[in-house]
């Protein structure tokens, strides 16, 4: 999917969700039902020198609650024990990560990070809020386990995602 400008306005509401100045924010990846910014791309490295592997970050902050309380409903550790029991699930994943990696090198190369996606990619699930970011932000059949988040989250009623897909 394509990612947007962002705006003085958007810099303003992820500022308010985040309550501090975004860093690094290459455009708007994602929005919610509201359109409000809700998955910001960020550069591989923050105007600080610092190496950030989070390409797609979540910002919106019902969202961000929402899938917090999936992670400690336990959602990582069934989906990471799929992932040996089910070898097709695997591969979709290891193609997830490799789709994440190129996506970051669009915005540059950082040699701290090569080969490093994120959300614990390609082999368990780390952060469900990264799955999530970035199956929003590339749209349904990149991710499988970060479209499966966004799927309990629309059946959930989270209404940032109503109409995700």
């Amino acid at each position: 999917m394509p990612i947007e400008p962002m705006t003085a306005a958007d810099e303003a509401a992820i500022e308010a969700q985040l309550g501090r100045r975004p860093r690094g924010v290459v455009g708007i990846a994602w929005r919610c039902a509201t359109g409000e910014p809700g998955v910001v791309a960020t550069e591989p490295r923050l105007p600080d020198g610092t190496p950030f592997p989070t390409t797609y970050y979540l910002t919106c902050p019902t969202m961000t609650s929402a899938v917090s309380t999936l992670e400690a409903g336990g959602v990582m550790a069934e989906m990471t024990a799929r992932l040996g029991d089910d070898p097709e699930l695997a591969a979709g994943y290891r193609s997830a990560h490799q789709a994440y990696l190129a996506d970051r090198a669009r915005y540059g190369e950082v040699p701290e990070i090569a080969g490093i996606s994120a959300g614990g990619m390609p082999t368990r699930v780390k952060c469900l809020h990264v799955l999530v970011g970035h199956a929003l932000a590339a749209g349904p059949g990149v991710n499988p386990l970060g479209d499966e988040a966004v799927e309990l989250l629309i059946a959930a009623g989270v209404p940032c995602v109503r109409s995700a897909r």
